[in-house]
């Protein structure tokens, strides 16, 4: 690895991690006249948003499906000046009790999973109590004292997500953080989009082609296959970092490990136009796998053959996989909250973010509004 050699004086930055929050802190701060290095451990921008054509001509995401959904007008103009974006609006069927219905559940998985009689009845209550296009949750279906309504959030909650989580979370849900159950939609309404922000659409190039032109700028240097371990020494104690890593690891787990999920992934090429009538299909309670994802549905590609990706969560383990998901309870949120002090008292000039640097789940967009935010306020420090 050839060794740094920076003018590491007040106008240099560096940028750890060629994600989408790593692209969008880079941009903003060469944009704004700063020379920016930025590192990655992995062979290829974009991180976990990276997709590349296949031999089929079949843009695949090489880490499972992603789909650019927001509400955010700033961030969606944002993104707006790096790509063409194709619409899509993202549809999820779930296999329950062999039958593909929508997801979240709303009146149309009602109506095709429960007999004609009783699904009428628990419509009409559900318009009763909620009225139409209203959303309530699993929560307070299974807490309500009328016994259909309680009797679907049941039935919810066993078909579509208890076993969904043991396997995705390898907890059962009360294990977790309590909000997260709250949070899990029922819909009163016909609407089978799994989305209902204002913006949802699939960069026209990909993924890897729109943070490709983010890291376009004169001012910025991309160095790969280059773990943040393998330069730290190189880097003077006071030049501001952005890292986009575990919080944990970069302290060397000083203060106990964090603990993540991770996820694999097993591709598969069919000699078919179609596996499946949507992009994603989850499998709550029947194999090992979460979910099937197939990516021509995404930008509408033509091919006689299709490709598909199994996915299957596991504990992460260091050395073995990679981290992807932090698990949301009070105890971790506690370890994490002493890292961030420790950070704030022992390097100032680190700036974590992302997904592991917050220790928090994040959708693409909010992920590139935190790192927009986050650039904005140390541009304007300086």
């Amino acid at each position: 690895m050839a060794a740094l050699s920076h003018n590491f004086d007040k106008n240099f930055a560096l940028v750890v991690g060629a994600g989408i929050s790593g692209a969008t802190i880079a941009e903003r701060l060469a944009s704004a006249g700063r020379r920016v290095l930025v590192v990655d451990s992995k062979p290829h921008i974009g991180g976990n948003c990276h997709d590349y054509r296949d031999n089929n001509g079949i843009c695949v995401h090489s880490y499972g499906t992603h789909i650019f959904h927001t509400n955010d007008k700033a961030v969606w103009d944002y993104l707006s000046a790096f790509t063409k974006w194709h619409p899509y609006m993202h549809k999820v069927l779930a296999n329950i009790d062999g039958a593909e219905v929508p997801i979240p559940f709303n009146l149309n998985s009602l109506n095709q999973l429960f007999p004609r009689s009783l699904a009428s009845r628990i419509e009409k209550r559900l318009l009763g109590k909620f009225g139409f296009g209203v959303r309530t949750t699993i929560l307070e279906l299974r807490e309500s004292d009328d016994n259909l309504l309680k009797q679907l959030g049941e039935f919810v909650y066993e078909k579509v997500f208890l076993h969904y989580t043991l396997k995705q979370w390898g907890m059962k849900p009360e294990e977790l953080d309590p909000a997260v159950t709250a949070r899990v939609p029922i819909f009163v309404s016909r609407d089978n989009r799994y989305f209902r922000d204002k913006y949802q659409a699939i960069p026209r190039a990909g993924y890897s082609a729109m943070i490709g032109k983010m890291l376009g700028h004169e001012n910025i240097e991309v160095r790969l296959n280059t773990p943040f371990s393998a330069i730290r020494n190189d880097i003077p104690a006071e030049t501001p970092i952005f890292f986009s890593g575990s919080i944990d690891e970069f302290f060397d787990y000083e203060l106990g490990e964090l603990p993540y999920r991770s996820v694999s992934f097993e591709f598969a090429e069919y000699d078919r136009e179609f596996f499946q009538s949507v992009a994603c299909v989850n499998y709550p309670c029947n194999y090992d796998f979460t979910r099937i994802g197939e990516y021509k549905h995404f930008l509408g590609d033509k091919s006689p053959k299709t490709v598909v990706s199994f996915e299957f969560p596991s504990a992460f383990e260091r050395g073995k996989n990679e981290r992807c998901y932090p698990i949301s309870s009070p105890e971790n949120a506690t370890l994490y909250a002493r890292y961030l002090a420790k950070a704030e008292q022992d390097t100032p000039n680190v700036h974590f973010h992302g997904r592991l640097g917050d220790y928090r789940y994040y959708d693409m967009d909010k992920a590139v509004g935190r790192a927009l935010a986050l650039a904005d306020e140390f541009l304007s420090q300086k």
